[in-house]
């Protein structure tokens, strides 16, 4: 299943293990699924605002809740509830509800059938619709007066976000795969340098913007006025993100990282180890007061039910005890145990997908965990080591704008073709560090850090560090990576240029890692200037200098526990079905390099079909298409180009209506050159088309 940021349209993810009640339970937990009660699901119920709008909602209750009133939990996002998410919610909801809950399905502001119009992500209009939203549902009779929140990406960020205004009736959340960070965390910038992800999810988002409502639910009469309405209103999103180009009041709206006290609910954290989102974790179990838990496993941006790459869990349980345990005040046993779970790799999803990744669940009773110690590497002329030369020598890197291949996406979705595969390609044309063969395995769980004295002859220019382990065999697999545009050493609110010459200690963090480095094998840091296609080139070719000995990497060594081989007490490593749909659209993306020629120009093109989906209950058929290219010289950082093209069709009977924008991104080394479109057609005619070009100043990118 593929919800938000990918592949949004026809989601039909497969919840398969849901309602099994097979969860093991720890020897001091007594509580169990009650008995399933009868349900029924209301299509479209209106929740009024005091603005005169209405949000649209689709509503699971037990078929008593008037007589006996129950929590509801709400999922809250601009994905259609209708159609594009509907095989989702259903399948929660039927899953969920019968154990005593309420579930609402509601559309933001604009999307949907909801009334108005989407202007952008997390918007306040679209906290204080769910602050209104929260004490209706509270209100009605067949509700007990407690709310929960829960969802992933959009849905996980606006939970936490929701959370931070702390609304009476909100009890507890659960949120999966999120962030607390909207400018270091969420696709448009990874430290501190744009991202094409900004630009694709810019793309798939202003087709989430300009969808129509459905006819059968607003009306015949309405429907293309709101149509038209979404679309003369729509912004040109990726110009305005790549305008804020620090973290500045644009990111920090909406990022509950800045005040983390105005949280007061209980929170479950929850992600995966291959999610680009997954450092937020770590960061809100350390900085949160309430009550709290959390959970990361092997898999990417999925729910723990999917466990893709596996292995999954058989999750309802788990969130059944946790929101009866906030919601209506039965001690489930929740919040006995450990504060946070990972599941202990012990080889990397690229290596065994689409087999479920090898490895056992671990626990920590409080995190950060006393018991994690970060263990110096030192980066010396002749490897990483325990210790430390006496002397250090000079090492040059220039910057290569083809170095990076091996891992070209920051958001791995389609995992046939976007886990990144053996590194070795991009190693050989990095300065590289690499143990010698370990005598015993390591293990480490937490945000690895390199700490590397460099100096810069450009007064703009990155650092990208990669953590692989390689095999006696040669091969070279990513364990975590960081990036940092140096000009952000000290943070990404205020920038300052490097001083050509002058030597700097920069910390690089890279992301959250639940890894076993095996013996025999060594740990490698390989160190480059660019990491294209994932970010934008330095506006100039850049030389850095960096000093050995000087230079080292801190990793989180977690000492092994006795007994962990097998599943931790609350949790029981279930079987999650494939999701055939998904692994159709996998089998059917297509990437396809040309290059490096002579010239050493490069071009990488990813085709991305949506085959028809006719979504059950419905009756509409859902398709669509989407077309990325990167391309680049090497040795010219603005001969760069980023465009993406995507198509989305909606028909049913005679309502066939389709979307298509288009985004595209150039430089100089003083600006970016952006190109923006979207275009409607209803029916087979052209009914909207707007286009724009905008050139922005480069802030030290």
């Amino acid at each position: 299943m593929k919800i938000s940021r990918r592949g949004f349209i026809g989601s039909v993810g497969s919840l398969a293990v849901l309602g099994r009640g097979g969860l093991s339970k720890a020897a001091d937990v007594k509580w169990q699924l009650p008995k399933k009660r009868p349900i029924k699901v209301l299509e479209n119920v209106w929740i009024p605002m005091r603005s005169g709008q209405r949000l649209a909602m689709r509503l699971w209750l037990p078929e008593d809740a008037e007589q006996d009133p129950v929590p509801v939990v709400m999922e809250y996002y601009p994905y259609r509830k209708r159609d594009m998410m509907r095989k989702h919610d259903q399948t929660w909801g039927d899953a969920f509800t019968p154990y005593g809950f309420a579930y609402a399905r509601v559309d933001i502001r604009g999307s949907g059938e909801s009334d108005g119009v989407l202007l952008g992500e997390y918007l306040q209009s679209e906290q204080d619709d769910a602050v209104e939203a929260i004490a209706w549902l509270a209100r009605q009779p067949w509700c007990n007066g407690a709310v929960g929140m829960r969802g992933i990406s959009w849905g996980g960020f606006n939970s936490l976000q929701i959370a931070a205004r702390a609304p009476p009736a909100l009890k507890a959340i659960v949120t999966e795969c999120a962030t607390d960070n909207r400018y270091t965390d969420d696709a448009h910038y990874v430290g501190g340098a744009p991202t094409f992800d900004g630009i694709e999810w810019g793309g798939e988002f202003k087709n989430v913007m300009v969808a129509p409502p459905d006819p059968a639910i607003v009306g015949e009469d309405r429907w293309r006025q709101m149509w038209m309405q979404r679309l003369e209103a729509t912004p040109p999103v990726a110009a305005e993100w790549l305008s804020h180009q620090t973290y500045d009041a644009f990111w920090q709206h909406g990022s509950v990282a800045t005040d983390y006290a105005s949280i007061r609910c209980p929170v479950y954290a929850v992600d995966g180890q291959v999610d680009a989102y997954r450092d937020f974790l770590s960061r809100v179990l350390t900085n949160l007061k309430v009550p709290r838990k959390g959970l990361i496993g092997s898999w990417a941006h999925r729910e723990p039910e999917e466990g893709d790459p596996g292995p999954g869990l058989d999750w309802v349980y788990e969130e059944a005890r946790w929101f009866a345990h906030w919601l209506k005040g039965i001690d489930t046993g929740v919040m006995h145990g450990p504060m946070i779970r990972a599941y202990m790799e012990t080889q990397t999803a690229s290596e065994v997908w689409p087999r479920d990744v090898p490895g056992h669940w671990v626990s920590e009773e409080t995190w950060p965990s006393p018991r994690i110690r970060s263990q110096p590497w030192y980066m010396n002329a002749a490897g990483l080591s325990l210790t430390r030369d006496s002397a250090a020598k000079s090492l040059t890197c220039k910057s290569q704008e083809t170095v990076g291949i091996t891992k070209r996406e920051w958001y791995p979705n389609d995992l046939g073709v976007d886990l990144p595969p053996d590194q070795t390609p991009d190693d050989r044309r990095s300065v590289v560090f690499d143990s010698a063969p370990l005598a015993a395995d390591l293990e480490i769980m937490g945000n690895p850090l390199a700490v590397v004295r460099v100096s810069s002859d450009q007064p703009v220019a990155k650092l990208a560090v990669r953590i692989n382990e390689v095999y006696p065999d040669g091969r070279s697999w990513n364990v975590s990576y960081g990036i940092l545009n140096l000009t952000h050493r000290g943070g990404h609110e205020h920038p300052r240029p490097l001083i050509p010459g002058r030597p700097y200690d920069v910390r690089v963090s890279c992301y959250f890692a639940t890894h076993r480095f095996k013996k025999g094998s060594r740990i490698r840091v390989a160190l480059t200037e660019s990491l294209w296609p994932m970010v934008w080139p330095s506006p100039r070719p850049v030389i850095l200098t960096l000093r050995t000995a000087e230079s080292h990497l801190l990793l989180p060594v977690r000492p092994p526990q006795p007994h962990e081989s097998a599943p931790g007490p609350a949790l029981l490593l279930g079987v999650a079905q494939r999701n055939d749909a998904a692994d159709a659209q996998i089998q059917a993306t297509r990437v396809t390099q040309t290059g490096p020629d002579a010239n050493g120009f490069v071009s990488i093109r990813k085709e991305l079909p949506q085959p028809p989906y006719v979504v059950p209950g419905v009756g509409t058929t859902l398709s669509g298409n989407s077309v990325w290219i990167r391309s680049i010289r090497e040795g010219d950082p603005n001969s760069g180009v980023w465009s993406v093209e995507w198509d989305v069709r909606m028909q049913r009977g005679a309502w066939d209506v389709k979307t298509r924008s288009t985004i595209e991104l150039r430089s100089t080394s003083g600006e970016f050159l952006l190109k923006e479109s979207v275009a409607a057609w209803d029916g087979g005619k052209q009914v909207f088309q707007r286009a724009g070009d905008k050139r922005i100043k480069r802030v030290l990118t």
